[in-house]
């Protein structure tokens, strides 16, 4: 089955992980690991749930476009879905800004291209008169899928010449395989450009960043129930689950190349309003789907698949379960139309500008 077909047929989700050595993949070796998720069954060529791969390579901004180059041919000979690069992947200076044609895409597009992926290079991009700390997404065929410009510039990015523009909106894009966004570096402080990620369906969040930032993320797989990928110039890789859990580190010294497989068809569920239809369904479906995870100090519990050709997702709305953050989101709704008005976040400090909030900030330090 073509994995658009898959994907038209299937519920969106997001899934389970398993940390898998490079050589392992890229001979097909078979493993049996604890929440592996994705593998292909009795070598059919025919997975379980759905099933998405991506390598994280993590390292320092100071490598040569050479050697990037390398590392992402090397990890495409795997056949993933995804290879992400860390943020500004060739560094931040006077001279590194370039546009869609420049170099870094121009040889990333070849990559995706030559094997069949799609490829997350954050760049530092020159737009007309901006100057823009950018994700270019690169689909299976090279071309230029999507831009993400990040929303909260850190500090030292406004003291480039000329100076980084902001942008404005979290970007989700639909994938073949489900619903992929992004959030960089500084934004992880900020929870409104994650609320969006999720406002807009995304399945699985890439952050690229130049740290690890930690549990701030989990925070953030914890309130919106999507999986995040980090990939770092700190050449590390963070995985978490849409439970929250923490499912993968790695590090390494100068280049990081972390493989992971997520089920996208694996689903999150309140108890509220929710156990009889999933012990019904779990009953009528006994070989179909299985409850993975019950985690009852939180009352929420995790459906996925059992077997080939069987979406959790969708038998779990046949069955009119409903998802966590749907059922979050319905909530909120309905409180705010009994309140009569939509309760936001307030500004803490309304009437401090950028400049007077960076001359407060050097004060500080």
């Amino acid at each position: 089955m073509k994995r658009r077909t898959f994907l038209k047929n299937s519920m969106a989700g997001v899934g389970g992980l398993a940390g898998i050595g490079y050589s392992a993949w890229a001979s097909g070796e078979s493993h049996n690991l604890s929440g592996l998720q994705g593998e292909q069954a009795g070598g059919s060529g025919i997975s379980i749930g759905r099933p998405v791969r991506i390598t994280s390579i993590g390292f320092p901004n100071s490598l040569s476009l050479d050697v990037i180059v390398e590392n992402v041919d090397q990890a495409g000979l795997a056949k993933v879905d995804v290879i992400a690069l860390p943020e500004l992947c060739r560094g931040l200076n006077g001279q590194s800004a370039e546009d869609l044609h420049g170099a870094t895409v121009t040889a990333m597009a070849a990559l995706a291209k030559k094997h069949q992926t799609y490829i997350v290079c954050p760049i530092d991009r020159r737009n007309g008169d901006l100057r823009l700390n950018t994700v270019v997404l690169l689909d299976r065929h090279g071309q230029v899928a999507c831009t993400y410009d990040k929303i909260f510039p850190y500090w030292s990015e406004y003291d480039v010449h000329p100076a980084m523009n902001v942008g404005d909106n979290a970007r989700v894009y639909p994938a073949d395989f489900g619903l992929l966004g992004f959030a960089t570096c500084f934004d992880v402080n900020f929870p409104e450009v994650w609320k969006r990620l999720a406002d807009e369906g995304a399945e699985v969040v890439i952050w690229p960043s130049a740290y690890s930032s930690g549990t701030s993320l989990q925070a953030h797989a914890i309130n919106h129930h999507f999986y995040i990928v980090s990939v770092t110039q700190n050449s590390d890789c963070l995985v978490y689950d849409i439970t929250g859990e923490r499912l993968f580190y790695q590090k390494s010294e100068k280049v990081n190349l972390a493989n992971v497989s997520l089920d996208l068809d694996r689903a999150i569920y309140h108890e509220n309003f929710n156990l009889d239809k999933r012990d019904k369904l779990l009953k009528e479906h006994p070989e179909d789907v299985e409850l993975e995870k019950w985690m009852k100090l939180e009352q929420w519990f995790v459906l996925k698949a059992k077997r080939q050709r069987v979406s959790a997702r969708a038998l779990a709305q046949r069955y009119r379960l409903e998802e966590l953050r749907q059922y979050l989101d319905r909530s909120r709704r309905a409180i705010d139309g009994r309140r009569g008005w939509q309760y936001e976040a307030k500004v803490l400090f309304p009437d401090l500008d950028v400049a007077s909030l960076k001359a407060l900030n050097h004060r500080g330090s």
